[in-house]
């Protein structure tokens, strides 16, 4: 008689691709069943987010932008955990070195990571408990993590109040006393609380007053420095973006077309799409306003639930070609971390924004 062994299947061990990324998300797909009828048979999905891939350094600011319904708020709150993704990885390294696929927990095996993943909301008036005072809004990550209590919690809340510019003796007023910069430092504040290494930044300034906008983005690099924050920032406002970020990582209808850092994004676009968004940047200089070029984008954004053959860009460029139609293009790498999904990417001269 011949003895069998049972060998126990090990999980893989889960590996970054380099030692300084803090976060790293591989084909994250998140996709929202469309239902139809008295049963909510489902029809069709949307793909809010369709393969997604990038990475977030220790330390750095990494921009997410594009038009309004391209996903990047979804892909944001896929990262907090928010949303449970359709399918891909979401790697983080922990404080301990090790790595975790936050996409594959599920339920209290989640709670560990809300405290080092923290998210700035973009309405400060819809983001506040108007039952809650200052205090209670600010503190609640700390009883619910049981990470303070008593004296020690008031003292970290005081603390953090004075750090984003408020007076400690607001402590116990309600919302509705505060103006909205006052509202989103005092979610800004509530975000710190735990200590996080990761902050996702989701419209943070898109809400406030010119006037106020450049005080709050101060503030978040501040804060970034003084307690050694990664942030993942999410806007609409190019801008914005253009002040604040390393690198840019840009959206279409669910994927995304470019990556790169912040001045080569601006300066040296390598996809078409990106070319338009950078078109519609402000210029400073009075003297260079007219010599760059609008681009009007022809046809509608494309339907996540129905979106085009090949590129999913093509009906709307003014470069696409018979490939591009057939057939989707590979996020490909161009050097100096630059990457583009388009089939000419090496080929096409595009214009940036003019600097001076």
């Amino acid at each position: 008689m011949v003895a069998t062994h049972t060998t126990q299947q090990v999980a893989p061990e889960l590996t970054m691709r380099s030692d300084d990324h803090l976060l790293e998300v591989n084909h994250l797909k998140m996709y929202f069943p469309i239902t139809q009828g008295l049963f909510s048979r489902v029809v069709g999905y949307t793909k809010a987010a369709d393969d997604v891939n990038f990475y977030i350094r220790k330390g750095e600011t990494l921009g997410l932008v594009g038009e309004s319904g391209c996903g990047k708020t979804t892909v944001g709150r896929c990262i907090v955990r928010a949303y449970e993704p359709t399918s891909g990885e979401i790697l983080y390294r922990d404080p301990d070195g090790g790595v975790t696929d936050l996409a594959a927990l599920e339920g209290k095996e989640i709670q560990p990571y809300r405290k080092d993943i923290r998210m700035i909301f973009q309405d400060p008036y819809s983001s506040l408990n108007p039952r809650m005072t200052v205090f209670q809004v600010i503190s609640e990550a700390l009883r619910v993590n049981n990470l303070a209590s008593g004296s020690e919690m008031r003292d970290r809340v005081e603390y953090l109040l004075q750090r984003v510019g408020l007076r400690p003796e607001y402590i116990q007023r309600y919302p509705h006393a505060f103006s909205g910069g006052e509202r989103q430092r005092i979610g800004i504040a509530r975000s710190l609380v735990t200590n996080p290494k990761l902050v996702v930044c989701d419209e943070a300034v898109s809400g406030l007053d010119v006037s106020i906008r450049a005080q709050i983005l101060n503030l978040l690099e501040e804060l970034q420095d003084d307690f050694d924050l990664t942030y993942l920032f999410i806007s609409h406002d190019l801008s914005v973006i253009r002040h604040i970020c390393d690198r840019v990582v840009v959206m279409y209808v669910g994927k995304i077309v470019e990556v790169a850092s912040g001045l080569d994004v601006y300066v040296d676009p390598k996809h078409p799409y990106t070319e338009a968004l950078m078109s519609s940047v402000p210029v400073s200089n009075p003297r260079a306003r007219d010599k760059g070029t609008r681009i009007l984008l022809e046809g509608e954004v494309a339907d996540p639930s129905n979106p085009p053959s090949g590129c999913y860009f093509h009906p709307r460029c003014r470069y696409a070609q018979q490939l591009c139609r057939e057939q989707a293009p590979p996020l490909k790498d161009l050097g100096n971390e630059h990457y583009s999904a388009c089939h000419f990417a090496e080929e096409l001269s595009l214009a940036g924004v003019r600097m001076v």
